[in-house]
């Protein structure tokens, strides 16, 4: 479960809010990835350079679950029970969905370009398991862009369906982004009569974030933007809880993030640490050939309050991000 919100026109400032929903602790890292690393997804054949340095949030540091590049591209991966990646077929490109973002962040620097790609090739997603629960992951991913461009991306029936518009401001979870279009012209403002819902159901939230995203007032600063695309954020966000006897995986809200893809800053804060940080991607050292980075947020430095407020010195050199799979 999770939710993501766009905002293109924060002042002059194209800024995205993403709730990361989960019910265990993902053990999330920040990484840096620069340009020139090479990849490759086997099965699938497809291999690249990466042409633009990335921020990433990581997921047990084996995938890439939230990012920006260096250009102003962002993507963010969701959960959606309905995701079916289809049976693979060796004749057309295939990515491991451990690669999944982090393709895109690599290669592309506009949603248009992206989205583009995507309908021509019609690569395809090859499932890898999660390591907690031996099964394959159900996903689905939006990408946004400098531009405040947007594109939601979720393979049905074996097949991507690329949602592009800039008005494509949302996305939580089940259902597919299509029937949640559909559902949400029933609520009062856009086109129907009921009330703004106020469940932690995927359709409310949905309902919520795309209230409140387009009634933000105008922001004076940049903390006014990112605070107010916070309180959007946690508005849809899931409170801590003991789960109903039939749903004993809900998700919380274990932490969200801010991307300001004008400025190219990267906000992340835990619901379970005490500090909010950020890293500004002019002070990352993206070039061919430099080190990639890692920001421990599960360590004891962490947890004690001993990180807050800008970071970009604080990543550690290291090994760049092993992709699970690869």
């Amino acid at each position: 479960m999770c939710t993501r919100a766009l905002w293109p026109d924060a002042n002059g400032s194209v800024l995205v809010g993403r709730n990361m929903d989960f019910h265990e602790d993902l053990m999330t890292n920040l990484w840096t990835l620069p340009r020139g690393i090479e990849r490759s997804s086997s099965p699938g054949g497809l291999t690249w350079k990466a042409r633009y340095g990335s921020l990433v949030a990581g997921c047990f540091d084996m995938m890439s679950t939230d990012g920006i590049n260096e250009v102003g591209l962002a993507g963010h991966i969701h959960w959606l029970s309905e995701a079916d990646y289809g049976t693979f077929d060796e004749s057309r490109p295939g990515l491991l969905l451990s690669l999944w973002l982090q393709y895109f962040l690599d290669n592309f620097e506009t949603v248009a370009e992206a989205a583009e790609w995507v309908e021509q090739t019609k690569v395809q997603l090859i499932p890898i398991n999660n390591p907690m629960s031996g099964t394959p992951p159900t996903i689905h991913l939006a990408l946004d862009d400098a531009s405040g461009d947007s594109a939601i991306i979720e393979y049905i029936d074996g097949e991507p369906k690329v949602w592009h518009d800039r008005e494509y401001l949302v996305m939580t979870n089940s259902p597919t982004f299509d029937q949640q279009l559909e559902e949400l012209k029933e609520i009062e403002g856009f086109g129907g009569d009921r009330p703004l819902p106020g469940t932690n159901e995927a359709p409310d939230r949905f309902a919520r974030a795309s209230h409140y995203i387009r009634n933000l007032p105008e922001p004076k600063s940049e903390i006014e933007a990112i605070a107010g695309i916070l309180s959007v954020m946690r508005n849809a966000a899931q409170p801590f809880r003991v789960p109903d006897p039939d749903k004993p995986f809900a998700s919380q809200t274990i932490w969200q993030v801010v991307a300001d893809l004008t400025e190219k800053r990267y906000v992340f804060e835990s619901t379970t640490r005490p500090n909010l940080v950020w890293a500004e991607l002019k002070d990352l050292d993206f070039s061919e050939g430099a080190s990639a980075g890692r920001l421990n947020l599960v360590g004891d430095k962490a947890l004690e309050g001993g990180l807050a407020g800008n970071v970009a010195g604080d990543f550690e050199a290291t090994e760049p991000l092993k992709f699970a799979g690869t």
